[in-house]
């Protein structure tokens, strides 16, 4: 990576929700994985936890406190069924929601998925200065997240604005 893609990048975790995932068959975690490394930025860390509301928060804790991730991808456990609890795991660590996150997403998945976009949770925050954005576990869904919204989103050069531009550590980078 140049010197100047590289200043640009942020340092992301991904995590994936699953009761059933392995590091083997995560296609979704792979996806995000493949997806923001191919737009230069960085994999900081890289998790699977089972849809439990006390281990998503204690390993998405550990990365809000960490200094070396700018934001996390969450994937899976936002759906309805009864195991789904990635947004109960979240709020409650947010400092801020984007409520637009969810709401665009949903917008976009409507011409893919239909009516069924109403039964995704979709929700973005922000904590400890740590952009926080949590997908449905289909493949097909972060592939929509990412290309139609976070892509844009998380590039430090998109106007007329970007969540780079809000992460303290990488504004930091930038007047270094």
């Amino acid at each position: 990576m140049g010197g100047e893609t590289a200043s640009k990048s942020l340092q992301i975790a991904v995590l994936t929700v699953s009761d059933t995932r392995t590091e083997a068959d995560d296609t979704s975690g792979d996806i995000l994985c493949q997806r923001l490394v191919d737009a230069g930025h960085a994999l900081a860390g890289r998790a699977i936890e089972v849809d439990d509301v006390y281990s998503i928060r204690a390993r998405v804790s550990a990365w809000i406190a960490d200094p070396g991730v700018d934001a996390i991808l969450a994937t899976g456990g936002t759906g309805f069924s009864e195991r789904d609890s990635t947004p109960e795991a979240l709020l409650p660590l947010f400092d801020k929601t984007i409520d637009g996150f969810g709401e665009l997403f949903r917008q976009v998945s409507l011409t893919q998925i239909g009516s069924s976009t109403i039964q995704s949770r979709a929700l973005g925050g922000l904590a400890n200065g740590t952009l926080i954005f949590a997908l449905p576990g289909s493949t097909n869904a972060c592939r929509t997240g990412w290309d139609e919204i976070l892509k844009d989103q998380l590039d430090a050069d998109f106007k007329p604005c970007n969540f780079a531009e809000l992460i303290p550590r990488f504004r930091q980078r930038q007047s270094a």
